[in-house]
């Protein structure tokens, strides 16, 4: 029988202060290539506008966090808008870069899950996963973002 946690996440924890500082670069730079891939891709422009909203907002939000956590519930709003723009660049996208924006969205779309997941504790959170220094959590993210750069060197060799 797995064991669930319910609880906090290390909020005032400094290494958990340095992984959302670091999160707040990663997401700006990766989100920045993402719109940028878009663009070449000729994606449709409300897509790119939502993508391009949730560049500005998601990394603001980041760091506005760190003085009060409760703003994380907020970031809600800039992965929707994020998530959108995705899936509408999937389905529109040529086939040659399809499977490429496919991999971005499911990475995007599993690091949101996680997020509200492990950050929100909407559901209750296994043992093994409680961590999130552990290695459960670890693989994790790996996976979320070997998808997004599995995704972005398909598209790239594909434009």
């Amino acid at each position: 029988m797995m064991q669930a946690v319910r609880g906090t996440e290390l909020t005032s924890d400094r290494f958990f202060s340095r992984r959302v500082r670091r999160l707040v670069v990663v997401s700006a730079v990766a989100l920045g290539v993402i719109l940028a891939l878009g663009v070449a891709d000729e994606a449709p422009t409300w897509a790119l506008a939502s993508i391009a909203t949730g560049w500005v907002v998601m990394p603001l939000l980041l760091w506005m966090s760190l003085r009060r956590p409760r703003r994380r519930y907020l970031l809600v709003i800039p992965a929707t808008c994020v998530s959108l723009g995705l899936l509408a660049i999937t389905a529109s996208s040529p086939v040659a870069t399809r499977t490429g924006w496919l991999l971005i969205t499911a990475g995007i779309l599993i690091g949101g899950s996680m997020g509200m997941w492990f950050w929100f504790r909407w559901a209750p959170v296994p043992r093994s996963l409680d961590d999130p220094f552990g290695w459960g959590r670890m693989t994790l993210i790996a996976v979320h973002i070997a998808l997004i750069l599995a995704g972005i060197s398909l598209v790239v060799s594909n434009l």
